[in-house]
């Protein structure tokens, strides 16, 4: 069993920063994606970036491409998002991912995704 534990969430102002924290525990994480989405009310789970567990490589939604990184400290298990120039439109709740299928691929379909966790508020005043 796999449990991801997200942290870091809050209010902000917009054009401010956050940065979340997704802690994995469980399996041994090596060929992995792991990534994360979010998702507003009334609207669908939404791909906002993802990791290759044992390259680094990442990829972004575009809307976000510039604002945020994505990263992974190997040692303790945990992947990072570093939100900046925060926008009212990044509202969300904001769920990291992981993808088991280890074929490689970054994938931004949700249903791709083995495991998540209980997710985290952000929210973004203007």
């Amino acid at each position: 069993q796999v449990s991801l534990v997200e942290s870091g969430g809050g209010l902000v102002q917009a054009g401010g920063s956050l940065r979340l924290s997704c802690a994995a525990s469980g399996r041994t994480f090596s060929r992995y994606v792991m990534g994360w989405f979010r998702q507003a009310p009334g609207n669908e789970r939404q791909f906002v970036a993802a990791i290759k567990w044992w390259s680094g490589t990442t990829y972004y939604q575009d809307s976000v491409k510039g604002r945020f990184t994505i990263s992974r400290d190997n040692s303790k298990n945990t992947v990072f998002l570093q939100m900046d120039s925060l926008k009212p439109e990044d509202t969300a709740v904001y769920y990291c991912a992981a993808d088991f299928s280890r074929d490689g691929v970054i994938k931004v379909d949700s249903s791709n995704y083995d495991y998540w966790g209980q997710g985290t508020q952000v929210t973004v005043s203007s």
